[in-house]
């Protein structure tokens, strides 16, 4: 979906494939969601959107990209609705006007993961900060997103909190979602910054342990905004309120609250102060 405008593909293009997707004598048009790859990785998604569908009669089109890219999709006018997690960013674009009612939806937080062996010795480190100078000054390799996400915004916050700016062949940049990022530093030993719920969901499949967690600058608060109908008429301004009212409802937040327990042991997200 990167630099796809959805908007502008016309009859024959993609969006008509999205109509044409919707169930037989669906009488609402999709409603298009951008949203960060941890939504989607975690499973959280596989959840909410059936829920939301049977309740509502909307089909939900899911792109699942980095928080920056689905800011400037919503910004754009190309989805209805966006669930992102960078609020820096989120207050950047709200301030143009074309994203508006910006609401909380959940929280986690963010661990910085690395190789059992831990080469840079940051286990057990209280300041993230401290940890990725550590990991810079041994030269231990670092898997960077490196995609304008919410986990690489954060990401940037702390090696500023460092006074640092990473760069050398030690530090990669994937340039993929997170569930890419987290097989990519499994196979080159290597650590990285993920939000808890991705890495909890592909923990069986990666040798990454989590070494540095608890700071609270790794906090990570999900808000959904919905596009501007004023801004961009042609937008599914109904649909994407409805999606956005859902997702703070009493009935999503109780979905959300016991999401993971049965698999993890640990809700994945969380609602309420943070």
């Amino acid at each position: 979906m990167r630099g796809v405008s959805l908007r502008r593909l016309g009859v024959g293009g993609l969006f008509l494939s999205f109509l044409a997707a919707a169930p037989v004598g669906a009488q609402r048009s999709p409603v298009i969601l951008a949203t960060t790859t941890s939504t989607q990785d975690s499973g959280l998604l596989d959840v909410l959107v059936p829920l939301f569908e049977k309740k509502s009669g909307y089909t939900v089109k899911t792109i699942a990209v980095g928080t920056g890219q689905s800011l400037a999709l919503g910004d754009r006018g190309e989805a209805d609705v966006v669930l992102v997690h960078a609020p820096e960013l989120e207050l950047q674009y709200l301030a143009k006007g074309n994203l508006i009612n910006r609401r909380r939806v959940m929280h986690n937080d963010f661990v910085l993961v690395g190789p059992p062996a831990d080469p840079a010795g940051i286990k057990g480190v209280k300041r993230a900060a401290e940890a990725l100078k550590r990991i810079a000054e041994r030269g231990a390799v670092f898997v960077s997103r490196g995609d304008q996400s919410g986990t690489h915004t954060k990401e940037k916050l702390v090696w500023d909190a460092a006074g640092m700016a990473p760069r050398g062949r030690w530090y990669i940049e994937s340039g993929q979602g997170m569930g890419a990022t987290l097989t990519i530093a499994s196979e080159k030993g290597a650590y990285t910054l993920t939000d808890r719920a991705t890495y909890l969901a592909l923990k069986k499949r990666v040798q990454l342990s989590v070494l540095v967690e608890g700071d609270a600058l790794l906090l990570n608060i999900y808000h959904v905004l919905e596009v501007s109908p004023a801004r961009h008429p042609r937008v599914n301004a109904a649909g994407g309120k409805a999606f956005a009212d859902f997702l703070v409802s009493g009935e999503a937040r109780a979905v959300i609250e016991t999401f993971g327990v049965e698999k993890y042991g640990q809700p994945l997200f969380f609602i309420g102060g943070g």
